[in-house]
């Protein structure tokens, strides 16, 4: 694809680029790919907790998208349509691990957070933002989630009610309760600060794309 044309590609709308997957242009997905891996980085880790089930999930949201593209209809935005598939895969995998997980004495309590982070997440996070990081991924997960797609994905009261299936009023409520958990003048203090939080670009970007594709492949071959 010559630079203008992918350019111009890369402008259109997202219901724009479903129409043309649906038509057959399957490559392009991954501009909807790209677009969206960090969002649902983000909201699968805020879930699960775990770094390593996150990229599973991720592909499996994609590709489950992929599968029922042409149920996406466009009463809510592309996002919030594939938001849901994200959070429901995730909720999937919570409900399995849970179920298989042995109960030890602990057993209710929240684990801290790992404090082992991959080259790419030292060299991206700052002080405050690997605070701000931990501080959310110790809030129980009804409200990890709302703060999640609130304060660093900027969703609006009305995308993340869409998004998680509950009430708006749901939504403000978890929220206040997730912000003070979280020491909600710190959240303030780091401000723009939080969107440097849980990177998911570049190398990690690229190996969700891979995967997917790799995927859908072997999904299509004859049997």
């Amino acid at each position: 694809m010559e630079l203008l044309e992918q350019v111009r590609v890369e402008a259109w709308s997202d219901e724009q680029v479903v129409l043309h997957v649906l038509a057959g242009d399957t490559a392009l997905y991954e501009i909807l790919m790209r677009r969206y891996n960090q969002r649902l980085y983000r909201t699968v880790r805020a879930i699960l907790r775990e770094d390593d089930e996150t990229e599973d999930v991720m592909q499996d949201a994609w590709v489950r998208a992929y599968q029922h593209l042409d149920q996406f209809e466009g009463r809510a935005a592309f996002s919030t349509w594939l938001t849901r598939i994200a959070v429901h895969e995730a909720l999937a995998r919570l409900r399995r691990r849970n179920r298989f997980s042995a109960i030890d004495e602990n057993d209710g309590e929240m684990d801290p957070p790992s404090a082992e982070r991959d080259p790419e997440q030292n060299t991206a996070h700052s002080e405050v933002s690997g605070m701000l990081e931990e501080a959310l991924l110790n809030l129980p997960e009804m409200y990890r989630t709302v703060v999640m797609l609130r304060d660093v994905e900027e969703l609006s009261t009305a995308e993340t009610a869409a998004s998680l299936e509950i009430s708006e009023q749901n939504v403000k409520v978890r929220l206040h309760r997730g912000r003070a958990l979280a020491r909600k003048a710190l959240m303030e203090k780091v401000g723009a600060s939080a969107k440097t939080a849980f990177p998911f670009m570049g190398e990690r970007c690229d190996r969700i794309v891979a995967g997917v594709f790799a995927r859908l492949a072997d999904q299509q071959r004859p049997r």
